[in-house]
């Protein structure tokens, strides 16, 4: 039997990995607890603060409970409360316009559950992040995880700026979003042989959003002036991902943590880059700023976070990629351009099929979006119709049609 805290720690890596994408591993518990699982971050932006609440799983089939029914509120260091609004799911915010964190300044989370329990994180004080200074990329090369292929791509780095002496520990969050256009996107529609309309809204050009799945941070190192050089954020391999093929932009997030959460989330990370397993290293103690405060030894899985923010949007071009000399992207697209003569009957008794059912043969599949028509040059009358893979024609597949707010094209 898995001793209580290995136990404990073990359903820790497995709610968080829900969250953070972090592949976790999943061990066979004994005297399984469901425990509550807290999520909540407060900054200094002008934006609704967000705490999540469930219990924890038993393994990778169950579904987490998430908790509806608790009220929750921060208190700072001179009694001001601000509570959150159940928005249902499990999930809480704040009203922008009530509360703002501030750097400086102390909090508290508290959570009252409908069962009477009453639990408290401990004071957390929200200090100060320096900006970022630079976020660039250079020309890289990474090997794919079985070791078996070398890919080339850009590495993306963050620098600091110059802090202060109260500065020792940041952490990181990126956000992808790209612009990208399938080869055969659809621009007609097929009525019969007679009547092919054109598309009246185009799905030509979509975006993509990702958000970052690993755990980055970073400290600051003596003699440095307090602030920290190039630190990777991400690889992008531009051979295989279609991130560069219009337009690519990067936000990272830049925040400041205090030595216990700079310790949790390299705890965390340690852990899962042992591959998942809790048994081929010794077992870090849980980490938990949450107690219930009337039996201090229940255990509670999460962590109360107050980080100041900075943050930093890049955009990059396939220019800039042509520059370096990587290897562009192409699509594994198959285009059929066919005609009913690319389909004899079995006895030549027997009439050619028609342009009819030439494309209901396609269509019916589910698998296949007609594309256009092509029609002989001399004669103009139509030759082939143009069929690709379903996931080849709509971006809206994989991505959205509508261009973000604050997106800006630079072509």
């Amino acid at each position: 039997m898995l001793k209580p805290s290995i136990k404990a720690f073990a359903l820790l890596i497995l709610v968080l990995a829900a969250y953070t994408c972090i592949d976790p591993y999943y061990p066979e518990l004994d005297d399984y607890e469901s425990l509550l699982v807290v999520e909540g971050l407060v900054t200094d932006e002008t934006a609704p603060y967000e705490v999540r609440l469930s219990r924890s799983i038993e393994h990778e089939d169950s579904i987490p409970e998430k908790i509806n029914d608790a009220e929750i509120f921060i208190s700072d260091e001179t009694g001001n409360k601000s509570y959150f609004r159940n928005y249902g799911n499990g999930i809480y915010r704040t009203d922008p316009a009530g509360f703002k964190g501030e750097a400086g300044k102390t909090y508290t989370l508290h959570i009252n559950t409908a069962n009477g329990k009453e639990y408290k994180s401990e004071p957390v004080l929200m200090l100060p992040v320096p900006g970022i200074e630079n976020l660039y990329y250079e020309k890289d090369e990474e090997y794919s995880n079985n070791q078996s292929e070398r890919n080339e791509g850009i590495r993306i780095f963050v620098d600091t700026e110059q802090g202060t002496d109260d500065i020792d520990y940041v952490r990181w969050e990126y956000e992808e979003t790209w612009k990208f256009r399938l080869s055969d996107y659809k621009r007609f529609t097929y009525i019969n042989d007679s009547v092919i309309l054109p598309v009246n809204v185009l799905k030509e050009f979509c975006w993509r959003t990702n958000k970052s799945s690993v755990i980055l941070t970073g400290s600051v190192l003596p003699g440095h002036d307090y602030q920290i050089k190039k630190a990777p954020v991400c690889f992008i391999p531009t051979g295989i991902s279609d991130r560069m093929t219009l337009q690519y932009s990067i936000l990272v997030r830049q925040y400041s943590v205090s030595r216990e959460a700079y310790e949790f989330w390299n705890n965390l990370k340690q852990v899962n880059e042992t591959g998942g397993t809790i048994f081929d290293k010794q077992p870090y103690a849980v980490i938990s700023n949450i107690k219930n405060i009337n039996d201090p030894g229940e255990k509670v899985l999460g962590y109360f976070q107050v980080s100041a923010l900075r943050q930093v949007r890049k955009y990059i071009t396939p220019g800039d990629i042509y520059e370096l000399g990587l290897p562009f992207f192409q699509y594994d697209c198959k285009r059929y351009e066919v005609s009913p003569e690319d389909y004899p009957p079995p006895s030549t008794t027997l009439p050619l099929m028609t342009w009819d059912e030439l494309y209901n043969m396609f269509i019916r599949t589910g698998n296949f979006t007609f594309v256009e028509p092509l029609y002989d040059a001399a004669t103009r009358k139509l030759s082939k119709l143009v069929f690709t893979e379903n996931i080849c024609s709509d971006c809206s597949l994989t991505g959205i049609t509508e261009k973000p707010g604050w997106w800006i094209d630079l072509n």
